[in-house]
């Protein structure tokens, strides 16, 4: 007696961007066949592409996420900084203006990687599509899902020639991002809407490229001056981070009535006179310009609580900024959807492929590293005017207090700048800020004055002529 064939696995994920092709890894595993459906043309190597306006913009890859990476794709790190990107260290190498005033720069806790939005992703592409169960089809819109309100069968497609057709898969992963129509998708199936909270503070962004001093051509620290949100006024960031061959990318942001400007003529001004500290322009003064500037108001906090609805269908999973998009100054959302997509992964290998009730499974194991940066995404956008329809609720107050207290106190205690370090990295749960130690130093307050002024080395500073 022979034994049976097993049946072929298929999976189709929608989106071919960084979180789309990090869940088509994470599925190759387990899948036959893998199909990455992209409305665009996917450049082959480190291009800009159409449909990621924010890839001109400032991107933090923490630690957090850059671990998840590497557990899907080994080698990730390596090909990056072979490639130029830079590894710093969380805080020693940062130089940030927080609401509370500037932090330390203490003893390593976590990392960063940083470099153009398109290195990564044509790195990350490069490996995910160099699996023969990975396959892209390119130039194709998604017209909507196939199935019932119980079962998702596969998901409609229109090429670019105007042929429709249906790929039939085992499981259909929405990777979208902000883009994504799975709301309405759903509805056609005659599932109920899910709930959504929107943050809106009005934020726009600025970003420039430039080619950084000579003498800072290294890895110079990332520089980040916050926004205050208890001003009463509109609310200006200034960013600078290192990225590779010696460029440094520089974003600019402002929420309603404070907003940077679209040109180069008053890019410089704005970072010396309307930010709350000019460092980032007098950094600029002898750099040399190497791109115009990119402006957009795609930054809006949007998240989709699929995980909570009362009906879930098999076979489907949203993840990434398709179930929660972040204000990009917090640089959380790369993480968060690599975090998710090794969720992906965990579950499928842990409850096994095409058990009854994998996508509800799936779906609230993919939305838990949502929880911890969306609370500090919101944080302070929740208090600028207009950022939401009723104002911050009892929660967002309390926890916007106490994350205040926080700030304030990691300004001169380095254990309390570690706990904050280890939840901002999404290393660890934001419950290690809620540890009765913490508590306690965050009641104590800073145990070291406040710094007067940002601290830069006497090497850092000659690049700002002093």
């Amino acid at each position: 007696m022979t034994d049976r064939p097993r049946p072929s696995r298929s999976a189709v994920v929608l989106g071919g961007s960084f979180a789309g092709m990090l869940a088509a890894r994470a599925l190759a595993g387990y899948a036959h066949s893998v199909t990455v459906v992209e409305r665009d043309a996917l450049p082959d190597g480190p291009q800009p592409r159409r449909g990621l306006p924010q890839a001109r913009h400032a991107h933090i890859f923490w630690s957090g996420g850059a671990r998840a990476v590497e557990e899907l794709l080994p080698g990730t790190t390596e090909q990056l900084l072979a490639a130029g990107a830079h590894r710093l260290a969380v805080t020693t190498d940062m130089v940030a203006l927080s609401p509370q005033g500037w932090f330390r720069r203490w003893p390593e806790s976590h990392h960063l990687l940083l470099c153009g939005r398109d290195l990564l992703d044509a790195t990350i592409r490069a490996q995910a599509l160099d699996d023969d169960r990975v396959h892209r089809i390119e130039r194709t819109e998604v017209l909507g899902l196939e199935g019932t309100s119980a079962a998702v069968t596969g998901v409609r497609v229109r090429g670019d020639d105007g042929t429709e057709r249906t790929l039939t898969a085992d499981l259909v992963v929405d990777a979208t991002g902000r883009a994504s129509r799975a709301q309405r998708w759903l509805a056609e199936l005659g599932l109920p809407a899910p709930a959504e909270r929107v943050v809106d503070s009005g934020l726009a962004y600025a970003s420039r490229v430039y080619r950084a001093p000579e003498h800072a051509r290294g890895a110079y620290p990332v520089v980040n001056v916050q926004a205050d949100p208890r001003t009463g006024g509109p609310g200006r960031g200034a960013m600078l981070l290192p990225i590779e061959d010696g460029q440094w990318l520089v974003t600019l942001s402002g929420t309603r009535g404070g907003e940077p400007p679209s040109t180069g003529a008053d890019f410089v001004r704005f970072a010396l006179e309307e930010v709350r500290h000019p460092l980032v322009g007098e950094l600029l003064a002898n750099a040399e310009p190497l791109t115009d500037v990119a402006f957009t108001r795609a930054t809006v906090n949007r998240r989709w609580f699929y995980e909570r609805m009362p009906a879930w269908p098999d076979n489907f999973t949203v993840l990434g900024d398709a179930l929660a998009a972040f204000n990009p100054v917090y640089g959380h959302g790369m993480s968060v959807a690599a975090q998710s997509a090794g969720a992906l992964r965990s579950v499928i290998h842990r409850q096994g492929w095409g058990t009854p009730g994998l996508s509800r499974h799936l779906q609230k194991a993919v939305a838990r590293p949502v929880g911890a940066a969306w609370d500090l995404a919101i944080g302070q956008d929740v208090f600028y005017p207009g950022a939401t329809k009723d104002g911050p609720t009892l929660r967002e107050r309390l926890l916007a207090s106490y994350v205040d207290r926080l700030l304030r106190t990691a300004t001169g205690n380095g254990r309390v700048a570690r706990r904050l370090t280890d939840v901002t990295s999404l290393e660890r749960g934001a419950e290690v800020l809620l540890a009765p130690s913490v508590v306690l130093a965050a009641a104590v307050g800073p145990l070291r004055a406040p710094l007067a002024g940002p601290p830069l080395t006497a090497e850092e500073l000659k690049v700002v002529g002093l």
